[in-house]
């Protein structure tokens, strides 16, 4: 699973040939998450409260360039890594 992003004990990665809706998947700890693109949101899985509202704001301000990942993922091009949350 290519990873596009890591903040905060976070790891951020997007799938070849993935399945609608556009989403990205989660890890942080023992826990994982597959989130929305558009809108951020919590598609499944589970992640502690904090995490998710972390990982919902980084989405909100890269939603840009995930949906673009998430097109170079859907053609099998190189996927460009996401500027972590600061």
């Amino acid at each position: 699973m290519p990873e596009i992003s890591r903040f905060l004990g976070i790891i951020v990665a997007m799938l070849y040939n993935d399945h609608a809706p556009p989403h990205f998947h989660v890890r942080y700890g023992e826990h994982k998450a597959s989130i929305a693109i558009e809108p951020p949101s919590l598609l499944a899985g589970h992640l502690p409260p904090r995490a998710l509202g972390l990982v919902i704001e980084w989405a909100t301000l890269h939603r840009d360039e995930l949906l673009a990942d998430w097109d170079r993922a859907r053609a099998q091009q190189p996927l460009l890594p996401v500027a972590p949350l600061e």
